[in-house]
């Protein structure tokens, strides 16, 4: 059995570029187009990202991830910020759920 390399083949000029352009989009949208962002860059990740020699896929959109985030403050609202320390671990959730090998 051969084990087959794992990598990330994604640049630092890249990954800056697409952090400058989410805090762009997020800064002029007032906040409003922050899950966008977030799928922009997640999807930039995972496409430059192999597991094993396979190459990963995310498959989620701005709008799973908008009712989401809207689902997660108002839970931080009925519980006073509560909720806050596990919103991390939602949004890792929902972005492992949503990725896959390509193959």
């Amino acid at each position: 059995m051969t084990t087959q390399e794992s990598y990330f083949d994604g640049g630092l000029l890249q990954l800056i570029g697409w952090h400058l352009l989410g805090a762009f989009i997020t800064a002029i949208t007032l906040g409003i187009c922050y899950p966008w962002a977030c799928c922009m860059i997640y999807n930039w990740e995972t496409k430059h990202t192999v597991i094993n020699g396979r190459r990963l896929r995310f498959t989620g959109t701005a709008m799973q991830l908008f009712g989401n985030w809207i689902k997660w403050f108002l839970l931080c609202i009925i519980t006073c910020g509560i909720y806050s320390f596990w919103m991390a671990i939602a949004l890792k959730k929902w972005k492992t759920k949503h990725t896959e090998f390509t193959d």
